[in-house]
């Protein structure tokens, strides 16, 4: 077996994944455990890892996520924009916990004000499994509670822009009329498409079409059933609409789950824009492997 030389985390508000990495950061073991929001970060890090400690000894770790924030481990400061790699690493806090060499990595900020915290790390590995991305510029969308629309300029993160498209629609899934009961997103439905379709030809006005969602199903227009899946084809549109300005007419590329791919997959390609997938634990992987490489080298 090869030898193991560090830990990579990647430590979100509500899930923490570790990986027990070679120097080449292949994935010799791996664990899961509570979110950053949890707190008591010490002692859970420490219990997680005890058995790597017991077999291979005590080893370096690299950590990124909201476990730099202010519910995590450490606040460490955001760093400002444009940030080149070589930059967010060396704005990473280092400090030592019971004879172990850890590194946090800072998040980003940017004018408006917008910050991001997590996903730094994501477009850094993005960088590394694809290195044609760090030249020339690319504009990068990360779907998930908060989605973020980035540009990318040989390498340096030069701005974006965040979206609250999945915090809105779980709100508004669970807690409002709109789509509660309903049943589960299909992005091939025609309920997805119609609320694609609606949003692109609404011009983006979004607050005055939510309400539809319920409208349809009370007037008998759509089935209760498919109101999950118009709710997030208008939001996802919509939130697609907004970005892709950014990119400028050029392929965007998507760093996220698979699921999340599939919807703005779906909405890129109504509007006419390409893209590309990016696996998003991969890709924070990698980054966390990057950042071992100019932290601990």
């Amino acid at each position: 077996m090869t030898k193991p030389a560090f830990i990579a985390g990647d430590w979100g508000t509500s899930r923490l994944r570790l990986y027990l990495c070679d120097a080449s950061g292949a994935v010799l073991a791996r664990t899961e455990g509570e979110g950053a929001a949890v707190g008591g970060h010490a002692d859970r890090f420490a219990a997680a890892v005890a058995a790597w400690d017991g077999e291979h000894g005590v080893l370096p770790a690299v950590l990124g996520g909201m476990v730099g924030s202010t519910i995590g481990w450490k606040d460490v400061p955001y760093l400002a924009c444009p940030a080149r790699p070589e930059a967010i690493a060396g704005a990473a806090l280092k400090f030592e916990q019971d004879g172990r060499a850890i590194a946090i990595v800072p998040g980003l900020r940017c004018a408006g004000p917008d910050v991001m915290r997590g996903e730094e790390v994501q477009i850094l590995g993005a960088l590394r499994l694809n290195p044609a991305l760090a030249r020339g510029r690319h504009v990068f969308c990360m779907p998930g509670t908060h989605a973020k629309w980035v540009t990318v300029q040989d390498g340096a993160v030069l701005d974006f822009n965040t979206a609250l498209s999945g915090e809105l629609f779980e709100l508004l899934r669970k807690h409002s009329v709109l789509a509660r009961d309903s049943g589960a997103v299909d992005v091939t439905s025609a309920a997805f498409a119609l609320g694609l379709k609606t949003v692109r030809e609404a011009g983006r006005d979004l607050l005055h079409l939510l309400f539809g969602a319920r409208a349809r199903v009370v007037t008998g227009e759509m089935a209760k059933a498919d109101a999950a899946s118009y709710l997030s084809g208008l939001i996802v549109g919509a939130d697609v609409a907004g970005g892709i300005a950014r990119a400028g007419g050029g392929t965007v590329h998507l760093i996220c789950t698979p699921a999340l791919a599939a919807l703005y997959g779906a909405a890129l390609a109504d509007y006419g824009v390409a893209h590309t997938v990016i696996d998003g634990d991969a890709a924070a992987l990698a980054g966390l492997v990057q950042l071992h490489a100019e932290l601990f080298s």
